[in-house]
Parts: structure tokens; sequence; C-alpha cells
């Protein structure tokens, strides 16, 4: 049975965190500004747009280190460290007192990708050792847009256009005919969903992996 791919972030200047599990849902949030001048006699003014706001994802990560009784910190400390500022980073400037945290680009296979810097990381320890040793985290991590062209998560890579998922915790004994036949009320559709997360082997599928399932409407408009 293949082994799932695991989700990353790779680090600017190199270096990258793995993810020990991968994330059992991903929330994806995009806003835009718009105007309006006020509009006598009307029930409503028209809008004009202004400007687009960056999109921002947002994930639970946990980190268990109980089968060999390391210090989870040691995963949970290179999170942290991406909310620390590096002065060898691009456009720093020290005679100026300037520097800023990397960005990072979360990758979960070769579909999903969002480059973007840490808004916000929230960190809990659930489990420790009789020493106290922290043996179990789980951190919720949010993800702001770096820049306009980074691609949103969850887009078809082909035309760029956005593709609309739901996230799907596989369970023992289930086949993608089968979930195919919940989602779209076809299970010869199974493909759609093999496709959309690279699965070669429909009959070898590897337990608790979430997977993409794309709306059809969505990834099949022209």
């Amino acid at each position: 049975m293949s082994a799932p791919v695991k989700a990353y972030l790779q680090i600017e200047g190199g270096g990258r965190i793995e993810c020990m599990f991968n994330p059992a849902e991903l929330t994806i949030a995009k806003s835009n500004t718009w105007s309006s001048k006020e509009a006598k006699g009307k029930n409503a003014p028209e809008l004009r747009f202004q400007a687009g706001q960056s999109a921002t994802l947002t994930m639970s990560l946990t980190f268990d280190t109980t089968r060999t009784g390391d210090p989870v910190t040691q995963h949970t400390d290179q999170l942290l460290g991406l909310m620390k500022v590096d002065p060898k980073l691009s456009g720093s400037d020290r005679g100026r007192n300037s520097a800023r945290p990397p960005w990072v680009e979360f990758h979960w296979g070769a579909t999903y990708s969002f480059k973007a810097v840490v808004e916000r990381l929230q960190m809990r320890f659930t489990y420790f050792a009789g020493s106290g040793t922290p043996l179990r985290a789980k951190a919720d991590v949010s993800l702001k847009q770096w820049k306009d062209e980074a691609q949103l998560p969850l887009q078809n890579p082909t035309s760029s256009t956005p593709s609309l998922h739901t996230v799907h915790q596989l369970l023992p004994g289930e086949t993608l005919d089968r979930i195919a036949a919940a989602a779209y009320g076809d299970p010869t559709r199974w493909r759609v969903i093999a496709e959309a997360n690279g699965i070669l082997d429909p009959l070898r599928l590897p337990e608790g992996v979430s997977l993409a399932v794309p709306e059809l409407e969505v990834r099949h408009r022209d």
C-alpha cells in the first residue's frame, strides 16, 4: 500500500517543516473591498470595486512524539521560528533596524501550493510525559497571501480558475466509487477524485488520508 503524500511548509532561504500528519481540513478566506456613493432616492447604491484583499489559509497541525519520547518542541519550535525576524533575508537593513520574518510556501502533493506569511500561530500542548516533557501539540496556523501572483490553494493548475473542493477523510474499507456515489450521485465519477488526488491505483488507498473531492460544476466549467 502506497504511503499518503505528506504536506510541508517550504521556508524562504531554504529548509522546510514536514507535517507529521496531514491537516484534516483547510479553510480558505478571500475578501474584496467595494465602495459606494450616497444614492438619494434609490434602494441601494451602485458598488465600485476598490481592491482585493490577501487570501488566508488556516489549518490545524498535530505533532506527536509519544512513540520516541523526544520533546515535541523540536517540531513546534520550527513553527515559532517562522514568526521571528531574520536580518539575513532580502530587504533587511541593519542600519535602519529593518527586518522581517520569512515567507513560506505550503505544499500538499503536486496540486496544492500557497505562498504566504505566517499571520497567526497558536499552539496547545495536550500530552506530557511524567517528567513534564511535552509529547503532543496542536498548532493552529493562519497563512496570509504573500503577493498578488500567489496561487490560491485548491485551484485548477491547468486553467488557474478556482476549483472548489470538499475534503473527505478516508475511512477503512471505503472506495473511490462509493465516495463518488455519495458526492455526485454517480459512482462512475470516481476518476475525478482519483485525478484530483494523484491516485494511480484506486484499489490501493491508504487509510486515514484526506481526499479532495472537487465540485463538478466548477471543475468542468469552460
